[in-house]
């Protein structure tokens, strides 16, 4: 299978040499689940994006230090690339900042949220399970970095997993769209890293409480089985 990345963003330089730029994440990730895939890499952020949806058999929208609110002219060009592909059956896969913009481009309302960061790692709940989400888990953790939320869903989605930290977690649109506000590519390491960076205007109590959430598990492994079971389905 031939993935399309619509790479939102890069990692910081200070930290590619110990944590890789997000494709390398990413195929780190998938391969757990020793999927047969190779990435076509295209530079969203710089307006770089697939012309023909036939160039790649899924697409995976990556998060981003940006917002989708922020009005510049690549993201508009990716919402517009959403809606076609959509409209076509195309599956997408979004990720934190690709699960907020889906949500945006079909409808839906992304807004900062009043409870702040979320930073460490989330425990979501599985509300509504789905015949491709196996092995099954009632529950299932994953790394988190995000101040903005989905707050109004799009025409259409069901809500497969929450916390009352974020209610619309993980989000499926009909058969072809799959997004969550996670970020099951990151590492541990890398979220401390971060965690640690910006404790100065996370201030010290929240980014304690994210650095204490990292002696939990995260379940990128199920997520990306999950994953791979979605768009094989």
């Amino acid at each position: 299978m031939k993935i399309g990345l619509l790479q939102c963003d890069h990692v910081q330089e200070q930290f590619v040499h110990q944590h890789g730029n997000y494709p390398q994440m990413f195929s780190n990730w998938l391969q757990q689940a020793k999927m047969d895939f190779s990435f076509i890499t295209y530079e969203a952020i710089k307006e770089q994006l697939p012309t023909d949806p036939n160039e790649a058999d899924a697409y995976l929208i990556s998060g981003s230090r940006h917002g989708v609110n922020d009005g510049h002219p690549w993201i508009a060009q990716l919402e517009n690339v959403v809606r076609e592909f959509h409209d076509l059956g195309k599956k997408i896969i979004g990720i934190c900042f690709g699960h907020q913009l889906i949500a945006k481009a079909l409808g839906g309302k992304v807004l900062r949220s009043p409870n702040g960061w979320g930073i460490g790692m989330s425990v979501n709940q599985v509300l509504r399970p789905k015949p491709w989400m196996t092995p099954q888990q009632e529950q299932f953790h994953l790394l988190v970095s995000h101040q903005d939320q989905v707050i109004e869903l799009p025409f259409g989605a069901e809500v497969i997993a929450g916390s009352a930290f974020c209610p619309f977690y993980m989000l499926q649109v009909k058969h072809n769209l799959l997004t969550v506000q996670g970020h099951p590519e990151f590492t541990k390491a890398y979220s401390k890293a971060l965690i640690e960076q910006r404790q100065q205007f996370l201030g010290k109590e929240k980014a304690e409480m994210g650095l204490n959430s990292l002696k939990l598990n995260a379940d990128d492994r199920i997520l990306a089985q999950w994953t791979v079971n979605f768009l094989l389905s």
